[in-house]
């Protein structure tokens, strides 16, 4: 390139009296130039035989001379008016201007006027100087020789209307060879309009213009070839460009292949040339037909640049639509302002860079659409080839060593450095497994389409298996494919896919413990066994009957520890029961397990973690049963597994089956009172009190089957033999329960898919994610929960309509020892009604009156609680008869199950429709 710069700068230099001979002896005497060889060709392009009369040759020769003569005099005067020191002086204040400042400069200050008079008085003087640099190494740094518009008007060449067809045809071929290498001829000229120190006037390209008086017929053919020129001169500046650094190495590969092509090209130019000098039947026809097949692929080569040039936003040619500016990922910005560098990366300060992935898919395409033809196939096979070698060094680093260098952001993986594994104390996966490593969805190559998921969990799990120490990722992996056509391409990807997930699998499933980790979760969480937990909740009884913001949480987890610590539990040897942990949660479960249905649904699953910038409302009666819930801390990388969504999913099947149990303890303390309790005990003498006992008696049985057979249908029914089908998976090959524990072939993936649906199924199955069923179900608990709240109520009540216990004597039916127990826990009864609730005495004055009254009340209230509690366990067999025979067929068995708590009633087989 310094070379051809050379030659412009000595045809436009300070010795252009010199190349001014030369050009007269190669225009007007071709045989001058070169002694001993012909040099005569027609405009066919047949030699012209010698023995032709020459006067009419030897008359235009003479006058030839005599012009040459007198221009070589003229030149030596506007020399002789500057002397060489004044020269030197002006080269050395113009070589430290820009980028050709100097010859568009000395081009304006003496451009020649009508007369030449004018244009002798200062010689036209234009120099080379260096560029300053960029960012692109390879990047051409010497200045652009100045256009020939700026050449004054005495070293003009002779119009070409003066020469004869021979001497033109020989002129327009070497004028084509000049041109062919990016500068201006004698007689071909940039167009009008082109400014070479224009960035983008070079991407373009140059057009070209023939100076006039050209044969009509060599004109048409040297402005077919001129579009060689426009490509290779648009192919250069292209190079130049996109190999600066912030173009990234995919970018850089690509120009170096194009550059190897323009290298290839030059070469041919240098035969062409050999042949024009050595062959007297070389014609501008016989070069263009030399020049065909590479114009061809000079013309894909420049099609392939300007795209790259328009989705890089250099070139003006977009709508403007495509013209928005991406928002840029706050990560990232914040990750390259840490490493110290700009808002924009390098030197762009363009809103959109073509680079890596993109790059190759443009390429891709382009190889697809032009699959048909021959030339441009092998051209752009090259071409991906040659760009994809440092995209592949990136993709099997992180695919066998789990580590991105990408350096100029272009790889498949975005790896947000800014988040750390420990500065996550709350939850690994969400945020370091699912945010740190991530894909760039827009710069997916074609190649890795299908298989992009793959690729990033690969690398994901190798970087587990590093910081985890549980296998050797450092050493070498020789012959991986370098390219991506490749045949070993796809395989190299399932390899390394397959390694990676057989060393995590072995790093969770043996070093660190999940199976065990999964059946400690099972205890706490399913309350398997529940005999340690039924003592925390007597131990802990006086503090969780508080209202949730009275509850001593450190008390709790106190009583908790002791109790996992009590010899002879099974969950005393659990050796991680130090992670179990307290907590209180003041939204109750009914509203929280709403709010995930209602707004997002179960249907995509992922979505049962509650949306933290929703608003909650808390529940004002929330005391510590009602809001405990357990927390348990899984370190990394188990964390991958039980994640927080999934251990979100846990507290919400403990949260429902401590709602069970507790009712079911309430309902069975009522059970004790109305067994050992006096005042049901005493048979009295008024029939329609004793038959209002029976009905509460009833009722409260009915009450404690519907929580008794709910319970052991999610326990025995729904998460036990799913969980021994998900523990099945876990243990066997490819999810064959026929075979026998052995080493799993399953991925990650899949296990913590497996996870997600077990816990999911089990949430399904119990009703806890319709919210029809979670209605229903919330107020069959509520009248239970209110029934089981009012025992003590209902007793008093019992104790003023009972004659013989309103009395102040002893009854018959009643021992001496009966009654006295009988008047002392009346007492304190009485004592206790003082200081109740306003609701006590609203119903104690609403009841004053006669024994009569007081038993057509009480009868009157159990019948509507009698009909609320069969009017929705009906609405809820009736949900389930539906919802059964077309989403979840294992509700038949607790809609049988629970038919029997309904039989007898009103209610009993009577469909309703009404919405809850």
């Amino acid at each position: 390139m310094a070379s051809r710069a050379a030659r412009a700068s000595n045809r436009y230099g300070n010795h252009a009296e010199d190349r001014l001979r030369s050009s007269a002896d190669a225009a007007f005497n071709p045989d001058s130039q070169y002694p001993g060889m012909p040099h005569k060709r027609t405009a066919s392009g047949n030699p012209r035989p010698v023995n032709r009369s020459t006067s009419t040759e030897e008359r235009r020769y003479e006058e030839r001379r005599v012009t040459e003569r007198t221009f070589e005099a003229h030149v030596d005067r506007i020399l002789k008016r500057n002397p060489s020191p004044e020269k030197q002086h002006r080269r050395s204040g113009t070589g430290e201007r820009r980028d050709g400042e100097a010859g568009r400069q000395k081009s304006s200050e003496f451009r020649p006027k009508d007369s030449i008079s004018e244009a002798a008085q200062a010689p036209w003087n234009p120099e080379a100087t260096l560029l300053p640099h960029t960012s692109a190494p390879l990047a051409s740094r010497i200045s652009i020789p100045p256009i020939a518009s700026t050449v004054p008007q005495a070293p003009q060449p002779t119009p070409l209307g003066e020469l004869s067809l021979e001497v033109q045809e020989a002129a327009i071929v070497e004028d084509l060879l000049f041109v062919f290498m990016g500068y201006e001829g004698q007689y071909i000229r940039f167009a009008k309009g082109y400014n070479p120190a224009e960035e983008r006037d070079r991407l373009a390209g140059p057009s070209f213009r023939i100076l006039p008086g050209l044969d009509p017929s060599l004109a048409d053919l040297t402005r077919s070839m001129l579009k060689m020129a426009t490509y290779y001169s648009a192919l250069e500046a292209f190079v130049d460009v996109q190999s600066r650094a912030e173009f990234g190495a995919v970018n850089h590969a690509l120009c170096a292949s194009i550059r190897k092509f323009l290298q290839d090209y030059l070469i041919m130019i240098a035969q062409l040339e050999t042949q024009f000098l050595t062959s007297d039947s070389f014609t501008v026809h016989v070069f263009n037909i030399h020049t065909i097949s590479t114009s061809q692929m000079m013309h894909q080569l420049y099609l392939l640049a300007h795209e790259l040039l328009k989705r890089n936003g250099i070139l003006d040619d977009e709508s403007d639509e495509e013209e928005d500016v991406e928002i840029e990922n706050p990560d990232d910005i914040i990750e390259r302002l840490r490493e110290g560098g700009d808002l924009l990366p390098g030197n762009m300060a363009s809103k959109k860079i073509c680079k890596g992935g993109v790059v190759l898919g443009l390429v891709t395409r382009r190889l697809e659409k032009l699959s048909g033809d021959p030339t441009a196939r092998a051209l752009l096979t090259s071409l991906l080839r040659d760009a994809s070698r440092p995209y592949m060094v990136m993709l099997n680093e992180w695919l066998h060593h789990g580590s991105i260098k990408d350096t100029h952001s272009e790889f498949v993986i975005e790896e947000r450095r800014s988040i750390g594994r420990e500065q996550l104390k709350q939850d690994y996966t969400d945020d370091y497994w699912d945010r740190r490593y991530t894909i760039r969805d827009k710069d997916v190559p074609p190649q890795l389409e299908g298989v992009k998921e793959k690729v990033l969990l690969a690398g994901k799990y190798l970087n587990v298996v590093r910081e985890c120490g549980g296998v050797d990722v450092s050493k070498v992996v020789s012959d991986v494919p370098t390219t991506f056509d490749d045949p070993r391409f796809l395989e190299n990807v399932n390899h390394a896919y397959a390694h990676a997930n057989a060393s995590l699998m072995q790093l969770l499933l043996t070093t660190h413990a999940l199976p065990a980790r999964l059946r400690s979760l099972k205890h706490y969480f399913f309350l398997d066994p529940s005999d340690y937990f039924s003592y925390f909740l007597e131990l802990g009884s006086s503090e969780l009957r508080k209202p949730i913001k009275s509850v001593n949480t450190n008390k709790l987890q106190s009583l908790l520890d002791l109790v996992l610590r009590q010899p002879g539990s099974i969950v005393s040897l659990d050796p991680f029961k130090e992670d179990v942990k307290v907590e209180m949660n003041d939204v109750t479960l009914i509203k929280s397990l709403q709010r995930v249905v209602n707004i997002t649904g179960i249907e995509q699953g992922e979505a049962l973690q509650p949306l933290s910038n929703q608003p909650i409302e808390n529940d004002k009666n929330a005391t510590g049963f009602t809001s405990l819930q357990l927390d348990y801390s899984v370190p990394f990388p188990v964390s991958l597994v039980i994640s927080r969504r999934t251990v979100w999913r846990y507290q919400a099947l403990f949260r429902y089956l401590l709602s069970l149990r507790f009712l079911e303890s309430q309902l069975s303390t009522t059970w004790q009172t109305q067994t050992r309790g006096i005042a049901w005990a005493h048979k009295g003498p008024t029939r329609a009190l004793e038959i209002w006992k029976r009905r509460a008696w009833t009722l409260r049985a009915r009450m404690l089957v519907f929580v008794q057979q709910l319970l052991y249908f999610c326990t025995s029914e729904v998460i036990e033999p799913n969980w021994t089908k998900f523990m099945s998976r876990l243990s066997t090959k490819d999810g064959d329960t026929h075979v026998p524990s052995g080493p799993s072939t399953r991925t990650v993936d899949e296990l913590m898919q497996d996870h997600v649906d077990f816990l999911d199924t089990c949430l399904k199955e119990c009703m806890l994610t319709n919210s029809k069923l979670l209605r229903i179900h919330s107020k069959l608990m509520q009248t239970c929960t209110i029934f089981a709240h009012y025992t003590n109520w209902l007793t008093r009540e019992l104790e003023k309509s009972d004659p013989d216990l309103s009395g102040t004597n002893r009854p018959n039916t009643m021992t001496a020892d009966q009654w006295r127990r009988f008047q002392a826990a009346k007492a304190a009864k009485a004592a206790g009604v003082q200081r109740g609730s306003s609701t006590t005495a609203q119903h104690d004055s609403s009841t004053a009156g006669d024994a009569e009254a007081r038993v057509n009340n009480l009868s009157e209230i159990i019948r509507k609680w009698e009909s609320n509690f069969s009017r929705h366990l009906q609405i809820l067999l009736d949900a389930l008869n539906h919802y059964a025979a077309t989403e979840t067929v294992v509700l038949l068995s607790l809609c049988a199950r629970l038919s029997t708590a309904n039989q007898g009633t009103e209610f009993a087989g009577r469909g309703q429709e009404e919405d809850v």
